[in-house]
Parts: structure tokens; sequence; C-alpha cells
């Protein structure tokens, strides 16, 4: 018997939020049962492009959406169904032009699925857009799904979330990636040269939403203070460039780490000594629950949804306004005893096995009826 295949609508293959998501899911998910396929819209952003075609999925690319080319993308979409009559199921990760590809999924026989992964398109023209477009996808979608309720809310509504079609899938993590090991930290620190250095460390896309740039006005003050200090940060995107001159410019260069985007991040949580997240907005923010999950203490904003906190006593929520009081949290200090925090990941619903098995479920649900 054929597996049933997955559409997912998920605008590119790099490493980010959905994606990491996405791809952990698809490693545990029986294959022999679901398997998915992929359609994106940004061709050239394909980091995991060999180990999908690895695990037996399909990639297709589509045009980007640039408003202007709403027909284009429409004439794709209709020409893509007519001769693709496999799919039973699209699970779109993209909900920004989503109101314009659902219906002709429906109109094909698939069921829908919209996903909100975030709290905000940001702000400008660009945004108000996104916001009006997405209007229509409670309506539209068969079903509706979300990160976190904070994330539901903002995409579909107040009232969606009493609806039997919502649910709440959260980000997952494969917890026995994250556990603390200290021969790796040791080896990570030395591969890093800041054996003797007080690490912060974040995670997460170089981009407005993360907020890096607060994080290094922090440091810069941090630094200022202790001259022992390091500021490690993890992931790539559009603003490394600015970054990276905001670093110069403050005189950090020697005390600012970028890394780029790395496959196992897992290892660079080893090294740190605490995790800043000064975030703006965030869907869920999966990095704390990894961070955790390594016993590291974690500076979080409070922009970030308090279901991050999964009760091991290592969460700290600081305004983003009270900025001394992200220097005095972020300080170098005497931290508690690294112990990883496995089983409290599980019990908060954040273990990729456990919830590669209820997606499964579901999909399989949805086209039983």
């Amino acid at each position: 018997m054929e597996p049933l295949r997955i559409l997912h609508m998920i605008g590119s293959l790099n490493i980010g939020g959905s994606q990491s998501m996405v791809m952990s899911l698809y490693r545990k998910i029986d294959r022999s049962k679901v398997q998915f396929d992929f359609i994106i819209d940004h061709g050239d952003h394909i980091y995991y492009k060999d180990e999908i075609e690895k695990l037996g999925g399909k990639i297709y690319t589509f045009p980007t959406f640039k408003v202007w080319n709403i027909v284009e993308i429409i004439k794709c979409w209709n020409n893509f169904f007519d001769s693709h009559k496999e799919y039973r199921v699209l699970h779109s990760h993209i909900r920004s032009y989503a109101s314009l590809f659902l219906p002709i999924a429906k109109k094909n026989g698939l069921k829908t699925i919209i996903h909100s992964h975030s709290t905000s398109n940001g702000k400008g023209i660009v945004a108000v857009i996104k916001d009006i477009m997405q209007l229509p996808l409670r309506r539209q979608a068969d079903y509706m799904f979300a990160c976190s309720d904070e994330a539901g809310r903002w995409l579909f509504g107040r009232k969606a979330l009493s609806k039997k079609n919502y649910m709440v899938i959260p980000n997952a993590i494969d917890s026995d990636r994250f556990k603390f090991n200290q021969e790796k930290r040791d080896e990570m620190r030395e591969l890093l040269h800041i054996e003797n250095k007080y690490v912060i460390g974040t995670i997460g896309r170089l981009s407005a939403p993360k907020n890096q740039k607060f994080l290094i006005e922090v440091f810069s003050e941090i630094h200022h203070l202790d001259e022992n200090t390091i500021l490690l940060i993890v992931g790539d995107g559009e603003l490394k460039s600015l970054l990276k001159k905001q670093v110069k410019e403050l005189g950090l260069n020697e005390s600012v780490i970028f890394v780029g985007s790395k496959s196992n991040t897992e290892d660079y949580y080893q090294a740190m000594d605490v995790f800043a997240f000064p975030s703006i907005w965030e869907g869920l923010g999966i990095s704390a629950i990894e961070a955790q999950c390594s016993g590291l203490e974690c500076v979080i904003s409070n922009c970030v949804p308090k279901c991050v906190d999964i009760n091991a006593g290592l969460i700290k929520v600081i305004d983003l306004k009270d900025i001394k009081e992200w220097i005095k949290e972020l300080t170098p200090k005497k931290t508690m005893k690294r112990i990883s925090r496995l089983e409290l990941v599980r019990k908060s619903g954040y273990d990729i096995k456990e919830n590669a098995v209820l997606l499964q479920k579901i999909y399989c649900k949805l086209i039983t009826g």
C-alpha cells in the first residue's frame, strides 16, 4: 500500500523555525504510512533538499509571490493540481498569500490546513497587505493549526480557539538531541576558543523579530563591566551585515562570535552559560525549549508566549523596555548545576516522537472523515 502523501507549502527549505519543525516531524513519522512532499517559492533556499530526497520526498518550486503576479500564481497552482491528482491533503505553513491557493486546493478535492507559526507580520505596507490577505484564511481552511494559542488567536481570531477544527500542534523537539553533555560542552568551547569565558548565547534567524540588535546593545554594556564575556550568535539572515557592522562600531569584534546557520544547534547550546531570547514577537519560541532541555538558564522577552516555560525553574521574563534588568540578568553570575530537563520537555508536550505519532493520526483521520 502506497503511503499517504502530504503536500507541505513551506516557502523555503532553509534552516528556520517552521522548516526545522516540519523536518523533525518528517524524520520521526512512519514514512511507510505518511510521506511529505514540499512546495517552495524560494528555489535558491534549499538547505534540506538532499535530506528530503533521501527520505523519499519530492520538491516543487513555484514562482515567488510579488503581489503584482497574482494571475501567474493562480495559474501555477491550477496547473499543478491538474497534473497531480495524488494529493489528498495540503498543509500550508505560508499564510501571507495562502488565501489565493487554498480555494484551488479545495476545488481539487484536498483537505486544507493552515498553520500559524507567528504572532505578527511586522510593520509597514507589506505587513498591512499580509494582514488583509490573511483575513479569509479562518473561513477558507478546513483545519486551523497553531504552534500556540497566542499564534492561533493572532491569525484566526479569538473565537477560532473554541472551534472543533482548531488545534494546537506545539513546535516539538527531539529532546534526546538537546540533553546536556559535559564532554560536548568542553569540546565546543575548545573549538570556539572560549574555554575560560562566560558565554551569553542566542540562536535564531538574523532578522528584526529576533531582535539581535537589542542583544548586542545589552552585551556591549555587559562587556564594559566584564571583559571575560562572549556573545555567541548562531543563525543567518538578512540582517547579518548590519549586525556585524554594529559589532564593529561598538569595538566588539573580538567578543562577538557569528557562527552562521548550523544543523547541529544542540552542540552550541552546550557551549553557552546563559541563553538570551529578546524576540519582539514569537509564535512559540522553540529555541527557548531547546535551551531548557539542555539545562540552560534562559532570559527571554515578555513577547515570547508563556507556554515555552516547561516549569524547570530556568526562565526569567523581562520587558524589552527594561534594559537595566537585561544587563543585570545576563551579567556573569554563579549558575546552577547544569542538568538535562528531558522529562519536563516530554511532560510539557514538546517531544517530537509523540507529536509525530499525533500528526500521523490526524492526517489519516482527515482523509477517512
